[in-house]
């Protein structure tokens, strides 16, 4: 299965997506990545927000986003929020379809992420701290070679609610070292 993944950059075609993503989300998986319900916006505004995100020059962009593809067709999406322009950037992952969790595809798709976020954003650190208690992405940066920092309370993001995180941390160097 992992031959048939690919990633691309956002296109206009794929804002509709990720805002049903997030309108058809059942409660109980929100609340399992540490989403605060009070605080999701409208599919409307998050429409707004991706389309305001697309029109950003690069250099600007407080949030990048890449499509996760299986057989040419969107399952997902990656994203960094935020997002300072050749030095770091925040990493979110996010599977769409509950029947493509937990397939092993995450960590091919990270490894093909990355890159994209080096090179592209030119970052030399890419962070990521999910909810700690969402053990997949946890899983899934400890065996792409994220280096586990620290766990400690915090909130996160503007989605999300007081909670638990695990840091996790990348380099450049780290991860050029790694796929050699």
């Amino acid at each position: 299965m992992n031959e048939n993944l690919s990633v691309r950059e956002l296109e206009a075609s794929d804002i509709e997506l990720i805002a049903q993503y997030w309108a058809d989300a059942d409660s109980s998986f929100l609340r399992s990545i540490g989403v605060e319900l009070s605080k999701l916006p409208s599919k409307e505004i998050f429409i707004q927000n991706l389309q305001a995100q697309l029109n950003e020059p690069l250099e600007k962009k407080k949030s990048y986003c890449l499509i996760w593809l299986l057989n040419g067709t969107p399952i997902g999406h990656c994203n960094t929020n935020p997002t300072v322009f050749g030095e770091y950037a925040y990493m979110h992952l996010h599977i769409w379809n509950i029947d493509s969790r937990k397939k092993g595809m995450g960590e091919k798709l990270l490894q093909l992420t990355l890159p994209f976020f080096f090179d592209t954003l030119q970052l030399k650190t890419v962070y990521s701290e999910p909810y700690a208690l969402n053990a997949a992405p946890n899983k899934t940066f400890k065996k792409v070679g994220f280096e586990y920092l620290r766990q400690y309370v915090t909130t996160p993001g503007a989605l999300n609610f007081q909670q638990p995180v695990k840091r996790w941390e990348l380099t450049k160097e780290e991860f050029q070292r790694k796929k050699k």
